[in-house]
């Protein structure tokens, strides 16, 4: 497990995309007729996850990009929603993707896709695993007897919320580019479901519906990316002065 997590690892951008296609494919059986009900529960579960990734990196944000596409910690990270979950992010992840099944409303994909989405995390956590305790070794053991590596532990999760200042400019800057794919997800498989699966007249109704809610995370999206990269600008012209 520890080597195919190592796999997933150096290939995760480029499989992760496969799991938004698959939603779009016309799956025979579907889960219920009322698409309505399945776009709002999905939506919620959704939003549950993005706001654990939001609340994990605006408290204290552990960089899991790797380096040279390997697993790689510059430290053992214990705070924040770390205390709680040794994962975090990937719950979020998980959260995220099981709503977006949802509003796939397919039996195959929430049966078939969205486990296997957990297995390719769960190898990855395992292949993480194993370079912290190499790294870390008694410190790290200790933190596993403390916290659980899935389901947070809500123990004194107030006081965690509470005492730590929230960095919405990081949180922001690390997360707009997840958000608008989310976003832009949501709105793609609505319309599949409702209009191609379903033949629904697209009525002026939804039209503005859709339309306003694509306009609101292209703007949030175009926003954020124009701050980060003027604020990266003053930061390199401060360098050179």
């Amino acid at each position: 497990m520890i080597k195919l997590g190592n796999f997933f690892f150096r290939h995760r951008n480029y499989l992760f995309p496969v799991f938004y296609i698959l939603m779009f494919i016309p799956y025979a059986h579907r889960i219920t007729q009322n698409y309505s009900l399945m776009l709002t529960l999905g939506l919620t579960v959704l939003i549950l996850g993005q706001s654990v990734r939001m609340l994990a990196i605006g408290l204290v944000y552990i960089k899991r990009g790797g380096k040279n596409r390997r697993i790689y910690a510059e430290g053992l990270v214990t705070e924040g929603l770390f205390s709680h979950s040794r994962n975090p992010m990937y719950v979020g992840n998980v959260t995220m993707i099981l709503g977006m099944g949802i509003m796939s409303n397919s039996y195959l994909y929430l049966l078939l896709v969205v486990p296997f989405f957990y297995f390719i995390y769960e190898c990855i956590i395992r292949a993480e695993e194993n370079y912290l305790r190499g790294q870390y070794g008694k410190d790290f053991e200790k933190y596993c007897a403390n916290v659980p590596r899935w389901l947070p532990n809500l123990k004194g999760i107030g006081n965690t919320l509470t005492s730590q200042k929230f960095d919405f400019k990081k949180m922001f800057y690390k997360e707009y580019n997840t958000t608008f794919v989310w976003m832009l997800g949501a709105i793609l498989v609505s319309l599949f479901n409702f209009y191609l699966l379903k033949g629904e007249t697209f009525c002026v109704n939804h039209q503005f519906y859709f339309i306003s809610f694509f306009v609101a995370a292209a703007i949030f999206y175009v926003t954020v990316r124009a701050l980060k990269k003027s604020e990266r600008r003053a930061q390199m012209r401060t360098q050179q002065a």
